[in-house]
């Protein structure tokens, strides 16, 4: 029994009653006294803040050395992902499903994610600081790259979505408390490394609630009836496909390159991953109508619950291997 509980994600639980609670109990702005938006807002920079004070930079720049493998990496997350997602788009375009398809592509433009990439890594014993270089650059990359794609299509079939703006907002909201954070890392990083754990769950909690705040504009306004079981499989399949089809070409490239051992798991496991934080963060600045932000999170939640499960096992048997 312990050894199932701890092979259990209680975030991906926790996750599944957001929704739960949002079908349940859905939140309103009419009619709730909780100022959710306001405290979603602020919750979303104190996150990219903390982030900012755990960046070190003087280790980043260390690992500039190894641009092979960073080029790698953050090409497969910026480049190769959405490429995979555009190949589908004239099957798509102008049919009932468009916007699910702008969900995958929102998933396939999202940074790497942070802890989880090095968490696997140091597991599988790879090359630990080039994965907290490129986790790192690569949801700072994440800020100019997934509005860039987004911004592509969304602006086609939303008048309200204004760049300029977007980009001010990403730079007040997320931008400038990542900045002001690195400033003061030197500071307060002993304070992070001691409270990292009470650190973590805030970051949860946001989520959480971007999450049951989408979920119940949804569920309110009926959204998921244009979304039935069928294309909803093929979602799951699709997002699933996605993962495997870039862990295969990131596995296949790092060999002809012959990379050492450490750099081929480094580039495996940041390479394959997206960021459910940034995604939930994202989603409120990019999707103005709440209604439809539960489609843009669904393929993002099926690939962050598949990727944690699967590189899980994978880490955990390469760390055999080695040993």
């Amino acid at each position: 029994m312990k050894n199932i509980l701890q092979k259990v994600d209680f975030f991906i639980i926790g996750l599944l009653l957001m929704i739960l609670l949002a079908f349940t109990f859905p939140y309103s702005a009419e009619y709730s006294r909780l100022q959710l938006d306001s405290f979603v807002y602020w919750g979303i920079s104190g996150i990219f803040f903390l982030y900012g004070l755990k960046l070190n930079l003087r280790v980043i720049l260390e690992d500039l050395r190894n641009w092979r493998l960073h080029i790698l990496i953050q090409s497969t997350t910026f480049l190769l992902f959405p490429l995979l997602v555009l190949i589908v788009y004239p099957f798509i375009k102008g049919t009932n499903y468009e916007i699910i398809w702008l969900g995958c592509l929102f998933l396939s433009a999202l940074p790497s994610t942070v802890s989880s990439s090095v968490v696997m890594v140091s597991i599988a014993k790879g090359n630990i600081p080039s994965a907290i270089f490129n986790a790192s650059i690569s949801g700072l990359l994440g800020l100019l790259f997934t509005p860039l794609w987004m911004g592509i299509f969304i602006s086609k079939s939303s008048e309200s979505l204004n760049i300029l703006n977007l980009i001010s907002e990403l730079f007040l909201q997320i931008l400038l408390p990542v900045i002001i954070g690195v400033i003061l890392n030197k500071f307060f990083i002993q304070k992070i490394n001691k409270y990292k754990q009470i650190i973590s769950w805030f970051d949860k909690l946001v989520i959480f609630l971007i999450v049951y705040k989408s979920f119940s504009a949804a569920f309110l306004d009926d959204i998921f009836s244009a979304l039935p079981i069928i294309p909803f499989s093929m979602l799951a399949m699709y997002t699933l496909l996605l993962f495997f089809i870039v862990y295969f070409i990131i596995y296949k490239t790092t060999t002809y390159l012959r990379f050492t051992r450490s750099d081929k798991i480094t580039a495996l496991f940041c390479g394959s991953k997206k960021s459910l934080v940034h995604g939930s963060v994202f989603i409120t600045l990019l999707i103005t109508d709440t209604s439809q932000q539960s489609l843009f999170l669904l393929p993002i939640m099926i690939y962050h619950s598949f990727q944690l499960l699967f590189t899980s096992y994978i880490a955990r048997k390469m760390a055999k291997q080695e040993s």
